[in-house]
């Protein structure tokens, strides 16, 4: 068993209200920032024993389908990579 490192990164899907991002993206235009949009992620970093880096992002994606990310409202991408 190699030590990996899956990335989870989930965010709304298009079409669905984000009132952190436009909060947040407001208050970065009162501050003089210019911007055209403004989306919010939730990353997780999960560490995991697997035979290989698709195991390891099979079992992420798992994690993603039952629980870190709700598939009515949001997308997520897997990324793996072995730890040192």
């Amino acid at each position: 068993m190699t030590g990996y490192t899956a990335t989870v990164t989930v965010r709304l899907k298009h079409g669905v209200l984000d009132p952190e991002a436009e909060t947040t993206q407001r208050a970065l235009e009162r501050l003089g920032f210019e911007l055209e949009d403004l989306r919010s992620t939730d990353r997780f970093e999960i560490d995991v024993e697997a035979a290989d880096a698709d195991e390891a992002g099979e079992r992420a994606g798992e994690m993603a389908d039952r629980l870190l990310a709700n598939p009515t409202i949001h997308d997520y991408e897997v990324a793996v990579e072995e730890r040192e």
